[in-house]
């Protein structure tokens, strides 16, 4: 089973999205900022954008779904 490269990129920012989300919630700045809340809501900003770029995508994790890609790719000719 190969998950495609672009899958575990999507899952990675969506990944350092989501712990820079806690980080920010629990009170800590992971980033020195002067104004808290420009820094929250550029925060907020990446969350959104990072989950919406990482589940847009086709993202097959399990062998099957894998397998149907390859099938599906193989079908249309690419």
């Amino acid at each position: 089973m190969k998950v495609s490269g672009q899958t575990i990129a999507r899952t990675a920012v969506l990944f350092v999205a989501l712990i820079n989300q806690i980080i920010v919630i629990c009170g800590a700045a992971p980033l020195p900022a002067s104004d808290n809340e420009v820094y929250e809501t550029v925060s907020v900003i990446f969350t959104a954008a990072a989950s919406i770029w990482a589940w847009w995508k086709n993202n097959s994790f399990t062998e099957n779904a894998v397998k149907a890609d390859e099938i599906l790719k193989n079908m249309k000719g690419k």
